[in-house]
């Protein structure tokens, strides 16, 4: 098959496409024709190398995998032969009982497709039954790529996590990333009224066609001042963030008394300072996320197919243009999912 894959950390450059071993379906596992996979910041990370993660070599990334089943295992009775699927990201040994799987991302043997696993840049990928998920046609093969990690990390950390309620308010950082564009549709879907930062006039017109109330320029404008205004000066109870250092400081100031911070990414670094005099009179919280587990993805691909999700796309590449595709997700002029389309 083809597929794109690095030998050695760095750059986009080091993503080379060409022939690679064809993965072979196990008993329990079936074989997918990937039709289309998307980009993740997670790809990028694995790339440039995770400290204290073991990651094969050489190496195919790619979290988000739909498609068709080529082949099944002689075990597998989920599936047949041409059903459409898509894949979860998530995914944990054989000898852990489906029972685990409503809290399977806090297992330390959780691993990730594409990062501890050979991933969806290929043509065909090899998976267990039990992490492949039925779809219809409502959505495009690429739609559906759009959907698992970066939906499913949205709905952890806003229902799982910090438990959002009816009529909070929220702010939301990046709407045009992937999980931006879901944290808006699940909140706003939730009855909050939802802030959000944008990078321009065209993203915040997206931002708000998804349901956005607010939207604030954080090029040009102060998002914890704008924050302060929009909401009379008691700050939102909710900030959905990934993004760290860089906004840290001015998170803390934009939070409402009781008010929760929930995070599941380091885009600008690994580490922030904690001033933990206001923290604790204001009675704040922090709370981290880890993408999320099989039973919550059960539940996103629902909302999907009942149409209270739906996927939003930036740009499609061909599966030679990973190194392409990849460059634009680090100059962040995406608004939505980037997607492979194999």
């Amino acid at each position: 098959m083809n597929a794109v894959s690095f030998e050695k950390h760095g750059g986009p450059e080091v993503l080379k496409y060409g022939e690679f071993k064809d993965p072979v379906a196990g008993s329990h596992e079936v074989l997918i024709g990937v039709k289309a996979c998307a980009l993740n910041h997670l790809d990028i990370w694995a790339r440039q190398g995770l400290p204290g993660i073991s990651i094969p070599m050489p190496h195919i990334s790619g979290c988000d995998v739909s498609g068709v089943i080529l082949e099944i295992g002689k075990d597998v009775k989920r599936f047949k032969k041409g059903d459409r699927v898509l894949v979860s990201p998530g995914q944990l040994p054989p000898h852990i009982s489906e029972g685990f799987e409503g809290r399977d991302s806090y297992s330390p043997e959780f691993h990730i497709l594409g990062l501890q696993i050979q991933g969806g840049y290929a043509e065909k990928v090899a998976v267990p039954e039990r992490f492949v998920i039925p779809v219809s046609d409502r959505y495009s093969f690429e739609e559906w790529a759009a959907l698992p990690l970066a939906g499913l990390t949205a709905y952890h950390m806003l229902v799982t996590r910090a438990q959002i309620r009816s009529g909070e308010t929220v702010l939301v950082h990046a709407a045009g990333s992937g999980i931006g564009s879901y944290a808006i549709q699940i909140a706003k879907s939730l009855g909050a009224t939802v802030f959000t930062t944008v990078g321009d006039e065209g993203k915040a017109a997206r931002a708000k066609k998804l349901g956005a109330d607010q939207v604030i320029f954080y090029k040009t404008q102060d998002f914890s001042e704008e924050v302060k205004k929009l909401t009379g000066g008691r700050g939102v109870d909710l900030i959905f963030e990934h993004i760290g250092p860089e906004v840290w400081q001015k998170n803390m100031l934009s939070l409402a008394r009781g008010g929760r911070l929930v995070t599941c990414g380091s885009t600008s670094g690994p580490k922030v300072e904690l001033e933990l005099r206001p923290f604790f009179a204001k009675q704040l919280s922090v709370l981290g996320s880890y993408m999320g587990s099989f039973a919550e993805l059960l539940k996103v691909v629902d909302l999907a197919e009942k149409g209270v999700l739906a996927p939003v796309i930036d740009q499609i590449f061909s599966l030679k243009e990973a190194s392409q595709a990849q460059r634009r997700m680090e100059s962040r002029q995406n608004f939505g999912k980037i997607i492979l389309k194999v």
